[in-house]
């Protein structure tokens, strides 16, 4: 056990990290910005290992303040349509909308109408956890810095579904669903063309956001993104969890109940859309039934083993062309240490991973409540705007990755290696 709360941290990367240019014309690199990000760990003490963080999160916590207005877009994928609903952090209003999470309303047409700028403000995009959404603690604990700076604007896109957002296709998400993500980064590009846009995603909305930039590479808009608790390799976690009886019958258990509790909400907009058997879905217990009885119908795989290994993005790790700043914790019970692909970042020399010992999943909790992640997803963001001259960084050839020399090329995106021809 760390002694009184006080967790190891170490670094993975790149024997050569990606060369950053500071504004006042000095130089300095990827790893080096992370380790001046990531201040000391110390947990509380008396929850002294993963499980007990984790459940932890059970406890009714308010949480920060964060006031949100809600924009529906329309989805412009040519075989997935339907809509998505992104939160925009606003001032605190007093509006009231039952329908929403609290302290979230919907933007007046009038409003929304008037939201581009050419201001050149840092944006933030946030990514959610399972069946999660802008309301859930961790994620407002993650913002709030940003947030009374005065000097961010934070948006979180929820997955279709979650967030008291409507069902409007046969389809809710799946840990490979990066296109909502993709046309909301374009509508931001077009809408503010000088803000520079970065992307924190936590549990399966850092699969997602993983998977994006990696799906992106070298057109990647972004200039910067953070994954928080990535499971990485979902058919690993998968059975990690179902190998222990805290595994199966916690995680999984509440896992597939909140998925059955999400779907069940959409019913009446899926069950005549989708061939989905809501009987079977009443009956399963654990999150694999559920991917099982659902995203294998919905999306098309054969089995759920099958669509974790297509969701996985320990691959993607390898596509990045951007600075990419993970943060793991080693005795994480959901996302477990055995998932992470440290030989893939060791490749990349625009990504870093940080390991703490101690923190469990999304949890990280202080004396006094505070929660540990929000400090180096903070600093890493503003060293990045304020320090950090984000226009030079250009994306490179990686050895190791793509080498004319060779016979082969892998593609980290589709996740194949493809025979060259002579």
């Amino acid at each position: 056990m760390d002694w009184f709360g006080r967790a190891k941290i170490g670094f993975t990367h790149s024997r050569t990290p990606l060369t950053l240019q500071k504004k006042d014309g000095t130089t300095t690199d990827l790893l080096k910005v992370c380790e001046a990000a990531t201040p000391t760990c110390q947990m509380n003490p008396l929850l002294f290992n993963g499980h007990i963080q984790t459940m932890w999160t059970a406890v009714k916590e308010h949480g920060p303040q964060i006031y949100y207005r809600r924009r529906v877009f329309d989805a412009d994928h040519k075989t997935y349509h339907g809509s998505f609903a992104v939160d925009f952090v606003v001032e605190p209003h007093k509006d009231v909308d039952a329908a929403l999470p609290p302290r979230t309303a919907h933007f007046s047409q009038e409003d929304f109408a008037k939201i581009g700028s050419d201001d050149s403000r840092p944006m933030l995009i946030c990514l959610h956890g399972l069946s999660g959404g802008s309301h859930e603690v961790y994620l407002r604990h993650a913002i709030l810095p940003l947030v009374e700076s005065g000097e961010w604007e934070v948006c979180v896109i929820n997955a279709r579904g979650c967030a008291n957002s409507s069902i409007t296709s046969e389809v809710l998400f799946n840990a490979r669903a990066t296109w909502d993500l993709r046309q909301l980064v374009k509508w931001l590009r077009e809408t503010f063309p000088n803000r520079p846009l970065f992307a924190v995603g936590f549990s399966l909305g850092a699969n997602i956001l993983t998977n994006y930039v990696g799906e992106e590479g070298a057109d990647c808009a972004l200039k910067g993104a953070i994954s928080v608790s990535n499971p990485f390799e979902l058919n690993v976690t998968n059975k990690a969890l179902q190998r222990t009886f805290l595994g199966k019958e916690v995680y999984q258990r509440v896992m597939g109940s909140n998925m059955k509790k999400l779907i069940n909400f959409h019913k009446e907009s899926l069950v005549n859309s989708t061939k989905l058997d809501f009987d079977e879905i009443d009956r399963l217990t654990y999150l694999y039934e559920f991917d099982r009885a659902v995203q294998t119908v919905t999306w098309g795989y054969p089995t759920e083993t099958a669509y974790y290994r297509d969701a996985s993005s320990s691959d993607a790790i390898l596509g990045i062309r951007i600075p990419f700043f993970a943060i793991h914790a080693e005795d994480d019970p959901i996302a477990v240490q055995e998932a992470i692909p440290y030989e893939e970042f060791k490749q990349n020399p625009y990504t870093v991973l940080v390991t703490t010992s101690l923190g469990g999943h999304l949890s990280w909790f202080e004396l006094g409540g505070g929660r540990w992640h929000a400090h180096p997803i903070c600093n890493f963001l503003k060293l990045m705007a304020s320090d950090i001259q984000l226009d030079t960084i250009k994306p490179t050839m990686v050895n190791g990755i793509t080498d004319e020399a060779k016979k082969t090329h892998f593609y980290p995106a589709l996740r194949k290696l493809e025979i060259l021809q002579n």
